[in-house]
């Protein structure tokens, strides 16, 4: 399987069920249990299942979703893509990396990459973010890659307030 795109240091590509390992242990590290949510997958089985039926069933209904980031000796170190939301009137941005990978500018660097590709391959006119208030390394990333807060929009998951950024 083909990259989708590559920038200096990185390379997404569609995930795969072979991916479940690192799933478990991407969305099980603090920074995701805090900003994003426990999304109760702690198995190769349930890593496969949120597989199957977010980023690679996205990937078949909209083109386009959450994709695999990896280095150049093809280390993964997390996922970026363009995700479409029921919640939501436009596609938005997300990212999540290990912490090991992160503060090295990866997240910059391939955010800002999708941001373009989503932008001049996808021809999406407009692409939001949502972040919650407290996640200020977040906040500031979609601040560099140019999009702007816009308002506040409620979390479908617990009801609280998140911010909704905009390109």
């Amino acid at each position: 399987m083909g990259y989708i795109l590559e920038t200096e240091r990185l390379a997404l590509r569609q995930f795969t069920n072979e991916d479940a390992a690192f799933i478990v242990k991407l969305v099980n590290t603090p920074g995701w249990l805090k900003f994003i949510g426990d999304r109760h997958i702690h198995s190769d089985t349930d890593a496969i299942n949120y597989l199957q039926n977010g980023p690679i069933k996205s990937y078949r209904e909209n083109g386009f979703g959450l994709w695999m980031v990896e280095k150049k000796d093809k280390t993964p170190i997390g996922m970026c893509g363009i995700l479409k939301r029921e919640s939501l009137e436009n596609p938005d941005i997300g990212f999540s990396f290990l912490p090991d990978h992160m503060g090295n500018g990866y997240a910059f660097e391939v955010a800002h990459a999708v941001l373009d590709y989503a932008t001049y391959q996808l021809k999406l006119k407009t692409i939001w973010a949502i972040v919650n208030p407290n996640n200020e390394r977040s906040i500031q990333l979609l601040e560099k890659i140019g999009l702007s807060h816009i308002k506040m929009v409620p979390s479908t998951t617990d009801g609280s307030d998140l911010m909704l950024f905009s390109n």
